[in-house]
């Protein structure tokens, strides 16, 4: 294997071995201390432009399922990604290549035999992510995807359909994850995916899901607005991760970088409804403060470090979640969240 080079920002380097595609890259080093799921997580557009480090030790010993339900969407996302040890030799009954190969294709490098947990504890330290780069062949620049609109790439680029079912869905793409339209293709629902800049108001709709997806929420400004508008229409809205961002800063609320960025499959988190606790999938570096928003209330909160993790409005049928609900990978104990979804249609 070739040599490579983890490079942070503030000069700090880590040397280790390169597997994957053999091209240096940049962009947002982040940690997901997740143990499984992998695929998934590279394949969500949420990590568009992050170099994605996982803190599990053995990464790439199942391979690439062949089976398309472990895809969050047609491609790997992430710009590189370091592990600690990497199986060469992986095994699975339902494989169909190695991670390494799937790398390639994809043209995404990787690095292994680095200490990811002591890489993890650094960037704890410094808000849960850092500028670096991964060199492997050349040297390039630090790449700040905070200062760019990501769901532009990630994005559909024209309306899509789904399913023929009784509850007409518009459904906002801002890097959506797969297994958000399995969710509600299993209540029976039509969905219309339009793109992130797309003027939904302008359709007939039961429901509207702003979905996750990358980047700096203050960016997407023309997309808050169309918020705003169609919360006059009272019609039901679902936010989901940064979906949930955005509905807040429609409602007059503010976002902040968390100091400890939440990117795991265990983060605990309490419904203050009914004091009710779960244990949720997250992916992300901002959070909610909804303190300027009027006639709204937290709907979850992180047990962890108390941060907002929802918010529900008093009277209107609005409502969204800084977790996943629809998990992939991860657990599925707020699955009953679409069921809320559809009730109030």
């Amino acid at each position: 294997m070739k040599k490579g080079m983890l490079i942070l920002e503030d000069g700090t380097k880590y040397n280790a071995l390169s597997f994957g595609h053999q091209k240096s890259t940049s962009g947002e080093i982040v940690f997901n201390t997740a143990m499984t799921g992998y695929t998934e997580s590279l394949t969500d557009p949420s990590y568009n432009s992050q170099i994605l480090v996982f803190t599990y030790p053995m990464i790439g010993n199942y391979g690439v399922p062949r089976i398309h339900k472990f895809y969050e969407s047609n491609k790997i996302h992430v710009s590189g990604l370091v592990v600690t040890y990497y199986s060469n030799h992986p095994y699975h009954y339902s494989m169909s290549k190695s991670l390494s190969e799937w790398l390639c294709e994809n043209r995404v490098p990787g690095l292994y035999n680095i200490d990811c947990r002591s890489i993890a504890k650094k960037l704890r330290n410094n808000g849960g992510s850092a500028l670096g780069k991964i060199f492997i062949d050349d040297d390039i620049s630090f790449y700040d995807p905070s200062k760019y609109n990501l769901a532009s790439k990630v994005s559909i680029k024209e309306k899509i359909t789904y399913g023929d079912g009784e509850y007409k869905i518009i459904l906002v793409d801002f890097g959506l994850k797969n297994n958000i339209i399995r969710c509600l293709l299993k209540r029976n629902c039509t969905l219309i995916r339009v793109p992130w800049n797309y003027d939904f108001n302008k359709e007939k709709y039961d429901g509207l899901l702003l979905s996750n997806g990358p980047g700096n929420p203050t960016i997407y400004k023309k997309p808050i607005e169309s918020i705003r508008i169609a919360m006059r229409r009272e019609k039901p809205i679902f936010g989901i991760c940064l979906g949930n961002q955005l509905l807040g800063i429609a409602a007059g609320g503010s976002t902040y970088r968390l100091l400890h960025a939440h990117r795991g499959h265990n983060q605990p988190v309490m419904s203050l409804d009914n004091g009710k606790s779960f244990v949720t999938s997250q992916n992300h570096g901002y959070v909610l403060d909804y303190s300027s928003s009027k006639g709204w209330r937290v709907f979850f909160k992180n047990l962890n470090d108390n941060t907002c993790e929802g918010i529900i409005h008093n009277n209107k049928p609005f409502f969204s979640v800084q977790f996943h609900p629809e998990a992939s990978g991860g657990p599925t104990d707020t699955d009953f969240l679409f069921d809320m979804f559809i009730d109030i249609i």
